[in-house]
């Protein structure tokens, strides 16, 4: 291969750290309108609008409930052999839904069943954009990042998203004052508008040369047997099913640890969002870790890849146990530790999890893009499910024993069970393609084989 620019395809074998950063770009500009919708236009529904909140949740549920297409979309880019035109393609479509989103509650406030039906039209759209282009987003990162470089890649594109919501979130709060329909629908303009343009000027020639050579490939197989073909291998399967279960105890917190430390240990609203900040700063702090240390010493086999995504579901079942033990003893409990473990040990999950997913995607058939969706509909599915059980299953139990903290213990119980389940379905990725063929060494060697 012959030298390319630092950021395109460098002297290491794979994309350079310009380039990562680039493509983490892209994911910051996915992020930022994904929390426009999610967050404010959510809060602009249910406080400004006084709509029943099961309105925003139904159209947030429907945006996740459209990835389950994500392995459809990524057969696209297979057998187109480009992955950049899905990027650009969907992040327009996402901005598109983004910018209709606002839209829409300046419309529901001067005709309901108009605003609405423009408001499910929006998050068909984000949907769609998110699964298209967050697909080929992540099929980009696996092909093109060389092994080494995967767990820093994973950690300074999530790092980035999370940047994106800060910036999001700050800029839109300042824009908004004083507030007005109005106001939210010109700031949607300036966010999704601004998010479309750097998405598409990251990405632009990225994968220049590595497109050539999969359209030299080709891959014309109809969807349903390409995607009946990757769930017939073991090892896909297994880790579709790893994402769904860690997923879905990963999420299922999402909503109840604030009421949690409300009800049970009397904090006070700030007190709780200050608990989530603690969370946050687990998060990150694991995610560095595992960035820093599987890069520096990724060959050293206790070191892999596969036993950090173990060690990450096993301290994550810890530190729930240790929310349950919260949830009996109370106020005297250390909570905010807790909680900061629980963070850190999802950020050493999250990331070792994202870096595998990399390796597991890239199979022997050229068949990348359905892989990756399969993943990515598994952790879509598990994000939707996850909050909504989590909750609804705090409820119902609350109502049965009449206690919150049994209610609340018993969700971080059954959180804790499905991480421990998960890290042994994690023991266990990589060894069908090893057993079938011991030639095929590069995913083997990041997922700890």
């Amino acid at each position: 291969m012959s030298m390319a620019p630092q950021g395109e395809l460098g002297a290491v074998g794979g994309l350079g750290w310009l380039g990562i950063a680039r493509l983490g770009l892209v994911q910051s500009a996915l992020g930022a309108i994904v929390v426009l919708t999610t967050s404010t236009i959510n809060r602009v529904m249910i406080v400004e609008l006084s709509l029943l909140a099961v309105i925003p949740g139904v159209l947030v549920a429907w945006h996740y409930a459209l990835q389950v297409l994500r392995p459809r979309w990524g057969h696209g880019s297979d057998t187109g052999g480009r992955r950049t035109p899905w990027i650009i393609g969907g992040m327009a479509t996402l901005a598109a839904g983004g910018f209709l989103a606002a839209a829409s509650v300046w419309l529901i406030a001067q005709d309901f069943w108009a605003g609405m039906m423009l408001a499910a039209a929006a998050f068909t759209l984000i949907g769609v954009g998110v699964g298209a282009a967050g697909t080929s987003l992540l099929v980009l990162m696996a092909e093109t990042v060389a092994q080494a470089r995967r767990p820093a890649a994973a950690t300074i594109v999530w790092t980035m998203m999370i940047v994106g919501f800060i910036i999001t979130s700050i800029v839109a709060g300042k824009l908004l004052d004083p507030f007005s329909l109005a106001r939210l629908v010109w700031v949607a303009a300036i966010i999704t508008g601004t998010a479309f343009i750097v998405s598409t000027l990251a990405v632009l020639g990225i994968e220049r040369g590595h497109a050539r050579e999969r359209a030299a490939k080709g891959d014309d197989t109809p969807f349903m047997e390409a995607i009946a073909g990757v769930w017939s291998d073991a090892d896909a399967r297994r880790f579709a099913i790893f994402i769904f279960m860690s997923m879905l105890g990963y999420s299922a917190q999402d909503l109840i640890l604030e009421p949690f430390a409300g009800l049970v240990f009397n904090m006070t609203p700030g007190e709780t969002t200050a608990l989530s900040g603690t969370q946050n700063a687990g998060v990150l702090t694991g995610m560095l870790l595992v960035g820093l240390a599987a890069t520096l010493f990724g060959k050293a086999r206790g070191l892999a890849l596969r036993n950090w995504t173990v060690a990450g579901c096993l301290g994550s079942a810890l530190a729930l146990i240790g929310l349950v033990a919260a949830a009996r003893f109370g106020p005297g409990w250390p909570l905010k530790e807790t909680v900061f473990a629980l963070g850190f040990t999802n950020g050493v999950f999250a990331v070792a999890a994202i870096g595998s997913m990399f390796s597991a995607a890239v199979g022997d058939n050229a068949r990348e893009g359905v892989r990756m969706g399969l993943f990515g509909a598994a952790q879509a599915i598990a994000f939707g499910a996850g909050g909504f059980t989590g909750t609804v299953s705090a409820d119902i139990l609350k109502g049965l024993s009449g206690s919150n903290a049994i209610s609340y213990g018993s969700v971080f119980a059954a959180e804790a069970a499905l991480f421990i389940i998960s890290a042994f379905l994690a023991m266990g990725i990589g060894q069908a393609r090893t057993k079938a063929n011991p030639l095929v060494l590069s995913a083997q060697h990041d997922l700890g084989g």
